[in-house]
């Protein structure tokens, strides 16, 4: 088969080999699952930010396409000695690489190549190979490459008015970083293209075998059939213990029965294993009560949604800072009563934060805690919107410092059921504590998709009809998540007193 290999296919060949012949291979196969809504976003953002950077060079020629055209008409331009060119196609020998720009340099008669990353630093591991890559590819075709450029956003910048493309980004110079791993990334492409060439499926595992599961391949399942669908590759921070998992995998242990009682583990995992293998619920709830009993009323569960924008929108906005749009607001005057739901949604196309904070003003008292799923996340949106809407930061100080982490029982092992799979998420804990109650009934089941449905919502060329769908989804998706809350809490509270005469928690 005519065969090139792309310096997007060397990236993935360098996580996993296996994974990329499958790919070129059995297509089929790797592209079985649809790309999640975190991954549509992710390329999504990538053509958004590039094209933002192409700004940066306002005499680029922009090459079209990738083929036998392109190329040509590339090199035609740099004969011609065309000063910047965006998406240049070069091929090689069995290579191929569009760079992002390239620039001619009349003082050396060489070019400069810049690469855009859609990132707040360099990631060394991904983004200096990429470089080299194209590098090695342009030496080779006799195109002189003095310096060498990676172009990311600066997270420190704050738009103020109109975007400042020149204080976006940052222009790196990785020049003797790429030149040192040049030698190395063409001795690893002459390696990829000798793989992924072979016409016969490699045999065994995949290299993902020794990864955790939220780091293996797209078909992994393929590659390891012996692998179960919960196992050694889901304990806690297994990824973090490469020695524990080679040790397990180099001896053929994959289900947690057949770990070794003499394997050191942390207390975490141990406690884990221990609950999947024996089917033991592990309750402190002395510990519980006095989590519980340290709130006071009234609860309010609070959820919030959001977008991070790569490219800032607003003022007092970085790279990447979080706008929240949306939050839901489960509140509980008294232990026994119903919770009483509020809720708002922004679906303008300007900035959410004053409304939001105004809303939310209006919404939470001055007195009872504030309960939260992950209170970093949260805090985090807190202080960040008084930062910039300065009526509402002290009130937003204030919500802080009553904040209560409801995840924190589950982080400090209180409360270990199998169920949990080690996982201290509300997409696993629900479940278990609460099966009446899912997200299976909804459009939207996880934050990612909220976030994107949103941009959709505001930022898109959708109909009415669309865009109440949209709104209706969104507003069914985060109530949910403040009601899974109260329900987890209304669980541990009925656990804990299930045996005794009540003693209410503090009361305002």
């Amino acid at each position: 088969m005519s065969f090139f290999l792309s310096k997007t296919d060397y990236i993935l060949f360098r996580d996993c080999p296996k994974n990329v012949w499958f790919k070129i291979h059995k297509p089929d196969l790797y592209y079985a699952s649809e790309l999640s809504d975190f991954e549509k976003n992710i390329i999504e953002t990538g053509n958004e930010v590039e094209l933002v950077a192409r700004q940066l060079f306002p005499d680029g020629k922009l090459i079209e396409g990738r083929g036998i055209e392109a190329q040509r008409f590339t090199q035609n331009c740099i004969l011609k000695q065309e000063h910047v060119l965006f998406q240049p196609a070069f091929s090689k020998d069995g290579f191929f690489a569009a760079a992002d720009v390239l620039r001619f340099e009349p003082e050396t008669g060489g070019h400069s190549i810049f690469e855009v990353k859609a990132t707040n630093k360099v990631d060394e591991k991904v983004h200096l190979y990429d470089l080299a890559f194209q590098v090695v590819l342009l030496r080779n075709m006799g195109i002189e490459i003095g310096k060498i450029n990676l172009i990311h956003l600066d997270p420190e910048y704050v738009r103020v008015g109109g975007l400042n493309i020149h204080e976006l980004f940052k222009i790196e110079d990785v020049t003797n970083e790429v030149n040192g791993l040049c030698d190395e990334v063409s001795t690893q492409m002459q390696e990829a293209l000798t793989y992924l060439t072979q016409e016969t499926e490699p045999k065994g595992s995949c290299c993902c075998i020794y990864k955790g599961r939220s780091k293996h391949c797209t078909t992994f399942k393929h590659s390891n059939p012996h692998v179960p669908e919960y196992g050694i590759h889901d304990i806690a921070r297994i990824g973090n213990s490469k020695k524990k998992l080679e040790e397990l995998v180099d001896i053929s242990v994959f289900h947690l029965h057949e770990i070794p009682e003499e394997m050191e583990l942390s207390e975490i995992q141990r406690n884990q294993v221990l609950a999947h293998v024996r089917d033991k619920v592990t309750k402190d709830e002395l510990k519980i009560k006095k989590e519980i009993n340290s709130l006071v009323f009234p609860l309010y569960f609070l959820d919030y949604e959001t977008f991070p924008a790569a490219i800032p929108r607003f003022d007092g906005f970085t790279p990447y800072q979080q706008i929240p749009f949306q939050y839901s607001l489960h509140v509980l005057n008294a232990p026994n009563d119903e919770p009483a739901h509020h809720q708002f949604l922004f679906t303008g196309s300007g900035d959410p934060s004053a409304d939001l904070a105004e809303a939310l003003r209006r919404d939470i008292g001055d007195v009872g805690s504030v309960i939260v799923w992950h209170k970093s996340f949260e805090c985090d949106v807190n202080e960040k919107l008084g930062n910039r809407i300065s009526s509402a930061k002290s009130f937003l100080e204030n919500v802080n410092d009553r904040v209560f982490d409801l995840e924190e029982i589950f982080k400090k092992q209180h409360y270990v059921h199998k169920g949990f799979m080690g996982s201290t998420s509300i997409k696993y804990v629900l479940p278990v504590l609460a099966p009446e109650l899912s997200y299976s009934d909804l459009e939207i089941h996880e934050g990612g998709t909220a976030s994107q449905s949103w941009n959709k919502l505001t930022t898109g060329t959708l109909n009415d009809k669309e865009k109440e769908k949209i709104r209706e989804d969104l507003l069914r998706y985060c109530e949910r998540d403040t009601y899974a809350m109260y329900v987890i809490w209304k669980h541990l509270r009925d656990t804990c007193y299930r045996s005794e005469a009540i003693v209410e928690p503090v009361a305002s």
